[in-house]
């Protein structure tokens, strides 16, 4: 790949191309100014599935092999970014969905995790007749990506860690700063206007947001997230985080799926050095660090973050 600085060591391939967690509340999402583009995903009808004791919100469109996007903690459907989803959907049949208890999505009678929320996407897959997927997943929702490939690997071809972690005790875990201010979201502990100034600095680069006064847009969301849904949420990746639970480390060698993990180099909010981690711990897997991005990395840089699925979807 000419013009970038490639890395090639026993266990990956390691990429430095130089250059959401993005918060959804009951209204609103923070992204880039480019969302308000001619591709509305919120146009696009949602239908209905059920799938074991929920009924799944969701949405497909596109041609092409079928391609998963598996949404973060605190994250709609129609959160994901229009850029990438238009390009996106130009070769692939996209599926975009709501977890349980988010949106539209029913939050049924079994207790929230990660590993429950594997088993509801495979049951999503299933329900939709769709024998494999490529399957990309956002921040908390790559731990749950990562429990579909150990758990259900027949129903995944590619894998896509965004902004992920494996958990357990050799994790990197986020700092305090940044574990207050999502609680304090979460739990409604800042009332003031402050909170979504607080919000982007754990989702972009502070020196992003000061030189990018206009790619910030709030956006308003069809869809909610109850405040129950997301104190759940977060328990769940403060959990995965935690230095007393295995994760799922030890297990990731058994995935043997092409697989792609991408950061922000500037990323707090899921910390870029447990990409370091995971891709020592998966054959085979590539990493993509993007430089001057953060979590929000789809937002700022979305033209990249297409290359580089462009590419890891069309290896064979």
């Amino acid at each position: 790949m000419k013009g970038h600085n490639i890395t090639i060591s026993t266990f990956s391939i390691i990429l430095i191309i130089t250059g959401s967690f993005g918060i959804m509340t009951n209204s609103f999402a923070y992204g880039q100014a480019s969302q308000t583009s001619s591709f509305d995903v919120q146009n696009i009808p949602a239908k209905n599935i059920r799938v074991g004791d929920i009924d799944i919100a969701y949405k497909v469109f596109g041609k092409g092999d079928p391609f998963l996007l598996i949404s973060g903690s605190g994250l709609v459907m129609d959160a994901w970014d229009p850029t990438m989803l238009t390009n996106l959907s130009s070769n692939h049949t996209v599926i975009i969905f709501d977890n349980r208890g988010v949106g539209n999505t029913t939050a049924g009678d079994k207790p929230f995790s990660i590993v429950q929320f594997a088993n509801d996407t495979a049951g999503l897959l299933n329900a939709l007749k769709i024998q494999k997927a490529a399957v990309l997943g956002f921040s908390m929702a790559s731990f749950i990506a990562q429990e579909l490939a150990l758990l259900h690997p027949e129903k995944v071809n590619r894998l896509v860690l965004y902004g992920a972690s494996r958990g357990g005790k050799d994790n990197i875990p986020q700092s305090p700063e940044v574990v207050k201010i999502l609680s304090d979201f979460v739990n409604g502990n800042d009332s003031s206007h402050q909170d979504s100034e607080k919000l982007l600095s754990v989702q972009f680069p502070l020196s992003w947001i000061k030189s990018h006064p206009n790619d910030i847009s709030l956006l308003q969301s069809k869809e909610i997230i109850s405040p129950d849904t997301l104190k759940k949420q977060f328990n769940i990746v403060e959990n995965w985080f935690s230095t007393n639970w295995s994760g799922v480390c030890g297990q990731l060698s058994k995935i043997s799926v092409p697989t792609l993990v991408i950061t922000g180099t500037e990323d707090i909010a899921v910390p870029a050095a447990n990409s370091l981690i995971i891709i020592q711990k998966i054959p085979g897997s590539w990493l993509v660090q993007i430089q001057g991005a953060g979590h929000g990395l789809m937002y700022q840089y979305p033209d990249k973050l297409i290359k580089v699925l462009e590419t890891v979807l069309t290896i064979t």
